[in-house]
């Protein structure tokens, strides 16, 4: 446990606590507060809760909930400010994504107080951030901005977005972890890993399945497991069928427990047009898993060595990915390098360093 001076009263502000990296980040840092002391309040708009998280729970998502969005939104928006103007917090750190205007524009300047974070999870920096340098700084002018990625930041103040930024990656319970990828084994073997949300093409499931259905791994025997839902995995599922991997490309759909995937996997692919800092490269390496990533923006270049505990692979070169699949299977030198690499090369990531950082933080600009 760190000794800390100061008890701060924390709210953490996020869409919901389950299914997404950050939501689990939010989990994760709520944990690490609590554990040391600080009075910590979560606050969520969407009733969905998977994560272990500590402290009080405030969800705006079971307000009205079945009620038209104009009346929910108005609702919400006032419970918010009553909650925060009640409890007169110490610090606000806010994880929802910010796209729409006028609603962050109010939050930014007559809900939140002066020690709120802003938390950018995504290099999709639309999520975040109007597109519009001067309508960014009427939100976030002097708001003390925290990015997960140096890429990320450096991005921000490069389209003046924001005055200024700072970073803070991703943190990782590896006592959760260890845990966790111990629970069961897997109801598939002999495969390779991929993982998230198919609501979008932002993974390229669609496109990794091609670039697998092109290595030596099917003729191998060799599976790719893709865990995760979303409303393009039939058109997934039926472009597999199409290139003859069908019966080699499992869709096991969303686990609230992916770490015995992660664990029992070759290795973890990662094939996204973009990412932030991807969870899924380091709950992979955690579970001494290596992985192989697109050099994308942003995330995986601060992750992984090439070579050291995976291979990182030019971003969008699909024919790449496909040989760098397949080096992986094949070279058993390099591999075992990797693998025996993997959970030591993001030890600085442990939540109790990461949650550090974030208190160094608060005693900084508070």
């Amino acid at each position: 446990m760190i000794l800390q001076s100061k008890v701060y009263k924390i709210a953490i502000i996020g869409d919901c606590l389950s299914i997404g990296g950050a939501e689990r980040v939010h989990a994760q840092l709520s944990n690490f507060f609590v554990a040391n002391n600080h009075e910590v309040f979560n606050c969520i708009f969407v009733d969905s809760v998977a994560y272990q998280f500590s402290g009080k729970l405030f969800n705006l998502g079971k307000i009205h909930k079945n009620s038209n969005p104009i009346t929910r939104k108005i609702s919400r928006f006032i419970k918010l400010k009553q909650f925060i103007q009640k409890n007169e917090f110490d610090i606000i750190i806010d994880f929802r994504m910010k796209n729409i205007f006028f609603q962050e524009f109010i939050i930014a300047n007559f809900i939140h107080n002066k020690n709120a974070y802003y938390v950018v999870s995504s290099g999709v920096l639309n999520y975040y951030f109007p597109k519009s340098s001067f309508l960014s700084k009427l939100i976030y002018k002097n708001k003390k901005i925290v990015t997960v990625s140096k890429a990320v930041k450096d991005k921000i103040i490069q389209e003046k977005l924001a005055k200024e930024a700072v970073y803070i990656y991703n943190p990782i319970d590896f006592e959760e972890i260890e845990e966790l990828k111990e629970k069961f084994l897997p109801e598939v073997q002999n495969y390779i890993l991929a993982a998230g949300r198919m609501n979008n093409d932002i993974k390229q499931f669609d496109r990794l399945i091609i670039a697998y259905s092109k290595s030596h791994l099917p003729q191998k025997s060799i599976d790719l497991v893709i865990i995760g839902e979303g409303k393009n995995k039939e058109k997934y599922i039926e472009l597999a069928k199409n290139h003859g991997v069908e019966s080699r490309v499992k869709f096991l759909g969303h686990k609230e427990n992916p770490f015995p995937y992660y664990k029992n996997a070759i290795f973890t692919v990662l094939s996204s047009r973009n990412e932030g800092f991807p969870n899924v490269l380091i709950e992979s390496l955690a579970t001494e898993t290596p992985v192989v990533s697109f050099d994308c923006f942003s995330g995986p270049n601060e992750i992984i060595q090439n070579g050291e505990n995976g291979i990182l692979v030019a971003n969008q070169d699909f024919e790449k990915l496909t040989q760098a699949m397949d080096t992986f299977y094949e070279d058993n030198k390099l591999y075992e390098y990797c693998k025996n690499n993997a959970k030591s090369s993001i030890m600085h990531l442990k939540r109790e360093t990461i949650g550090q950082l974030w208190l160094n933080l608060f005693k900084s600009s508070t």
